[in-house]
């Protein structure tokens, strides 16, 4: 059963996800908070999978909320995968949300099935990505921030093999995707993307993603 935690200052959108998620037999909705410090509260005792997370709120917003939540000052034993709630103007604070572990986003006005999907690809471990959103989210932000030195010091720990799957990841290939264009089976690329992420000390695929543009391994309008 996926435990989730509903966090927005709108009760109306609330009632209306916890509505949708509890009409399925593997979710449940463990509580709510309408505003970013009482998801904070409610996230370490309630310990859920899952933390749905409003980007705008009173007292304490959903960015800074989400770093509470994933940062250095998290709570021991626990740490809920976040995925946020946003609209198209919010993009800035989505790449900063992105940036702070978030594991993905969904636009508040997705479909139903779009959301039981976001909710259950997240607690899967997995990050949402939404290529043709979080690349122009990301491509729109990274181009206009200095690069990352650092960052790309780090890409020569990489063999050549992990550095060809990171930049097909970071343009939003599935493993799928990326299994059939280097010839592998999808289990190799499953083994890649995991050694990539314990190399770069990453979260998940949408850090890697921000990573591969920040590092210039892959440049805004690139192709594969």
């Amino acid at each position: 059963m996926i435990r989730t935690l509903i966090v927005d200052d709108q009760s109306m959108i609330r009632v209306g996800i916890r509505a949708i998620l509890e009409a399925q037999d593997d979710i449940t909705v463990v509580g709510e908070a309408e505003n970013g410090r009482l998801g904070v509260q409610r996230s370490r005792s309630l310990r859920p999978d899952v933390v749905l997370m409003d980007v705008r709120m009173p007292v304490l917003d959903g960015l800074a909320a989400t770093r509470e939540l994933l940062g250095p000052d998290r709570a021991e034993g626990h740490t809920p995968r976040v995925l946020m709630l946003t609209t198209f103007d919010l993009d800035d604070y989505i790449y900063a949300a992105l940036q702070a572990g978030a594991s993905g986003f969904l636009l508040k006005d997705s479909e139903p099935e779009d959301l039981l999907r976001a909710v259950r690809v997240v607690a899967g471990g997995e990050a949402l990505l939404a290529p043709s959103i979080t690349r122009r989210l990301i491509e729109n932000f990274v181009s206009a921030r200095p690069r990352r030195p650092a960052g790309a010091t780090a890409l020569n720990g990489l063999t050549d093999r992990e550095r060809e799957v990171l930049r097909l990841l970071a343009l939003g290939r599935s493993n799928a995707e990326i299994a059939a264009s280097l010839f592998i089976a999808e289990q190799t690329t499953k083994t890649h993307v995991s050694r990539i992420l314990q190399k770069l000390g990453l979260r998940d695929r949408v850090q890697a993603v921000v990573f591969g543009y920040e590092t210039g391994l892959v440049t805004p309008g690139g192709q594969a």
